[in-house]
């Protein structure tokens, strides 16, 4: 995000998540007052990332979205890997980081992971 208050907002976001884990009520308002910033900036793709983000974690209270695998994990030894091993706090913070730099091509590209990840969830459930 280009705009100086919406990195501020962003960074106190990140921070809240930090110190406090997942507060609904808190980082859904926040994000909200977050997703005009990107409408002004005129990215789409953030501004959607934004509102499934906190429209998920509204619903579900919490964010049960993993984080994008770079390549596929091989099974080792038999272990497999499933999509319930989420940590939801880490993950959620992660996404912030990529919101932090959108324009970032591969940033840009696990942000559409993760909008279409939040939308294949919510068609799930």
């Amino acid at each position: 995000m280009e705009n100086p208050k919406a990195q501020k907002l962003l960074n106190k976001i990140q921070r809240d998540l930090m110190r406090n884990g997942i507060i609904t009520n808190t980082i859904v308002e926040d994000l909200k007052d977050l997703r005009p910033y990107a409408v002004e900036e005129n990215n789409p793709l953030l501004a959607k990332a934004i509102r499934l983000t906190f429209e998920h974690i509204e619903t579900y209270q919490t964010f049960d979205i993993a984080i994008p695998d770079d390549e596929p994990l091989e099974e080792f030894e038999g272990e497999e890997t499933t999509q319930n091993e989420v940590d939801p706090q880490e993950s959620l913070d992660y996404l912030l980081s990529l919101m932090a730099e959108s324009k970032n091509k591969v940033n840009a590209l696990e942000l559409r992971e993760f909008v279409n990840s939040l939308i294949e969830y919510a068609e799930e459930n």
